[in-house]
This record gives C-alpha cells, structure tokens and sequence, in this order.
C-alpha cells in the first residue's frame, strides 16, 4: 500500500495557474497566445530545416518535477493534482520552447488492484522518492509463435493477460473460445470458482479507481497550453518499431534476442503481422489538441548498436519501424524518435524517410556525425549528457550547448534537448540548458 501524498486541491492549482500566467505576461510583456505562437514557429522552421530567431529548446523529462517542487516521485502515481502543480511549475520557471513529461499518466490505485508483473512503481512496491522500474517477463514463451499466430485474440486473453497481470491469473485457465457461442452457457459454472470472483473484484476495483482517476488528472497538454507552451509529442499514429513492442510486451528482451538466432522466421512472422496490424489501426492526428504540427514521441528502445548489429537493425527493425513511420506521416504526423543509445552506424537509414517530415532524437549518438549525414533531410534534436546535468557546473552546461547550437543549429533543422533522463539531474543545469538557446546563436 503506498503512502500518501498530500497535495493542493484543485482550486489551489487553479489558482496557481491564473498566477502564472499573469507572471509570465508581465515578464514578457506579451501574451500568452504570443508566446506559444513564437514557441511554435522556432519548431516549425527546425522541423522544415530552415533558420529561426533562436534554437528552439525542448525539456523532456520523467520524475524530474518531484525533484524540482520538493514531492515525492509518488505523485505521479498517487496525486494528481499536485503533479500537475508540479509539472506546471517546473515547465513555467524553465521556460523551454517545448516539453514532455512522460509520467502522470498512471494510477498507482489502478496498478494496485490489477498487481502488474512488468512494472514496479514509487509508492506501490518501490519507495516514494525512486523511478519507476520496468521487469523484463516473458509473457510469450519461446515454443508458443504458433498459439499466437493460430489466434491472436485468444492468445491475449488466455496466456498474454494473465502472465502480465497477476490479477487475472486465472483467465490462464479459460479453454479455447472460438467457437463456443452456442456452448457458453455450459462455461459459466466457472466463474462461480474463488480465483474468478477475485478478479471480478479487482477489476471493479480498477475500473473505479480508473474512473476517479481520469476525472482529476486533467490534460497537461492543455494546463501548458493555457500557459504558452507547446508540447514535444504526442501519442498514437501507427505506433514505433514491432521489433520493441515483440521485446518489451511478449518475449522479452533476452528471449526476443536469441529468436533472431533460434528461430528467425517465426520472429519476422510476427513483426510483420504486428506492423500490418499497427498500420491498419492507426488514426489521423486529432486537430483539437495543442502541437502544429502534430509531433508524434516515438521510444526506440533496441535498435541501438549495443544490442544488435546493423545487419540485425536491417532486417528485424528497421522494416516495421519505417512503415509506422511513413503511415504516421500519410496520418498527419511528425514522427519523433527517440533514438536511445547509439546510432552512430544507421544513421543513413533515416534518409530514407521524406525530408523534413520527421526529427530524430539522439541520447548517446555523436551529434556532429549526426549533423553532417542528416543536414538538408532530417531534423536532429540531442543530446545534453544527464551525467552532465547532474554534476558539471553552469559553464560546462553552457559550453557543450554552444557547441551543439553553432555547429548543429547552422543552417536550421536543430532543436536541442537533454540525452536522456533528467531525475535526478540539478535545476541549476537544467536551468542553464534551457537558457543557453537565449545566449548563443548559430553565428
């Protein structure tokens, strides 16, 4: 059971908005409709590779408000509230053109009553002021490809389900359901057994709690919005690379590794059922949410050069990652993927992709190398060492920035960020990476 997290009430964020938004018109002297406009067109131009006034900045960050506001990492997971005063305060006094803060958007409460096997979370089994951890689990088993492919659906309910949820253990017990229509009724003795009714109540409980949830976490795209400032990215689209959701979701990562070696059909099977899947599902971009054009995050999580070899890249990954991006593309998007680790030797794939249509984050990727095989193509966005942010000093910060802008930002298609994670980074140097695009030009 976690400890609670005492926060504002919902009057008091209110409050703390009108405040803000007064502050940050006075300062400026404009509008905050003039401000997310100006933010907007620093994007935009890097987007479409050309020059702006400045170097656009983005803050993307996780736990990184807890730390700033002086909460628990908790909150995230167990108020709401007081995360969003959290992120709204952080996002204001750091002034970035854009932001992403990818936590807040789950219910510890929720996680609680569904017991998740993937997943540990400050305030649930972990303490309150640590990240979230992710487990690797096989929830598809090395001999299982022809289950899954004999019946998806079924493959997700009676083995998927209950390996990721260990409330819904016993769905691990239901019989094939296809074609039991007309048999049903013969089935439900079942669910009178203990196991089911403990399910039936966990997932009331997490329906509630979702419910609740949903109700007072508001939209942090909007409560920035209302004070000038655009967002990094958005969901949806046709989703990343398969080779990650087969990784993450269903075999693991070790288990996903040796089938490239092990059974290299039945895993090219399945990225290709899975990225036909992704494109055929995916959704135009939403015109009534913040973000022109609407810029769709993207996490690239193992097709790095510390995990395969390009080869491997060229013939498991990056297939399903191009055709989610170019259907994202067709849908409205920008693509933004967060190319974590290193990329230093597939660099040229992204050329492939339509100019000016997509920006490649990079984490550890030497940005230079970067610059000089993407220019006049694609825009690049990186890479502020958290190492960095977290123990050098001001000038440190300042002078790897400069750097990043003269050399990255000639010529446009540049926005610079952090590398990777800011939780435990020092306001000071972030405060210092976001500034340094108000100091230093391209010339």
């Amino acid at each position: 059971m976690a400890t609670q997290v005492k926060g504002s009430s919902l009057k008091d964020f209110q409050e703390n908005q009108k405040r803000r938004k007064e502050e940050i018109e006075q300062r400026s002297g404009k509008s905050v409709e003039q401000l997310y406009e100006e933010k907007e067109a620093r994007v935009r131009d890097a987007i479409a590779l050309r020059e702006s006034d400045q170097v656009p900045v983005s803050l993307r960050m996780t736990y990184f408000p807890a730390k700033y506001a002086g909460i628990p990492t908790a909150a995230a997971y167990y108020d709401n509230i007081a995360w969003r005063d959290a992120v709204a305060k952080t996002v204001t006094n750091m002034d970035p053109d854009i932001f992403q803060c990818s936590s807040g958007t789950s219910s510890g409460a929720v996680n609680e009553a569904l017991d998740p096997t993937q997943t540990r979370w400050p305030g649930g089994p972990l303490p309150d002021n640590v990240s979230h951890q992710a487990i690797d689990v096989e929830t598809m088993k090395e001999n299982e490809y022809g289950i899954y492919f004999s019946d998806p659906t079924g493959f997700a309910i009676r083995y998927l389900l209950p390996r990721s949820y260990n409330a819904l253990a016993p769905l691990a017990s239901l019989p094939p359901l296809a074609g039991r229509a007309q048999g049903f009724a013969a089935m439900t003795p079942m669910f009178t057994r203990q196991e089911f009714r403990d399910m039936a109540k966990a997932l009331l409980k997490a329906g509630q709690e979702q419910e609740k949830w949903r109700q007072t976490v508001g939209s942090l795209e909007v409560d920035m919005f209302e004070l000038g400032f655009p967002p990094n990215g958005h969901g949806g689209g046709a989703g990343g690379a398969p080779f990650d959701q087969i990784s993450d979701f269903f075999r693991g990562m070790r288990g996903t590794m040796t089938d490239m070696y092990r059974q290299p059909e039945n895993l090219l099977r399945m990225l290709d059922q899975l990225s036909q899947e992704a494109v055929r599902r995916a959704q135009p971009a939403n015109p009534d949410t913040p973000g022109n054009p609407k810029r769709l995050f993207i996490a690239l999580h193992r097709g790095a050069e510390t995990f395969m070899s390009r080869k491997q890249f060229e013939k498991f990954y990056w297939p399903g990652l191009k055709a989610a991006m170019l259907r994202s593309i067709e849908l409205g998007f920008v693509p933004m993927p967060f190319c974590e680790g290193k990329y230093g030797d597939r660099l040229e794939y992204f050329l492939e992709l339509p100019k000016g249509k997509v920006v490649c984050h990079f984490d550890l990727t030497d940005m230079h190398r970067a610059k000089d095989v993407l220019k006049d193509h694609v825009c690049i966005m990186g890479n502020v060492p958290s190492p960095l942010l977290q123990f050098g000093k001001p000038h440190e910060v300042e002078d790897y920035c400069k750097d990043l802008i003269k050399y990255c930002g000639k010529g446009g298609g540049f926005i610079l960020t952090n590398g990777s994670s800011t939780d435990t980074a020092d306001p000071v140097l972030v405060k210092a990476m976001c500034d340094s695009t108000k100091k230093f030009s391209v010339d």
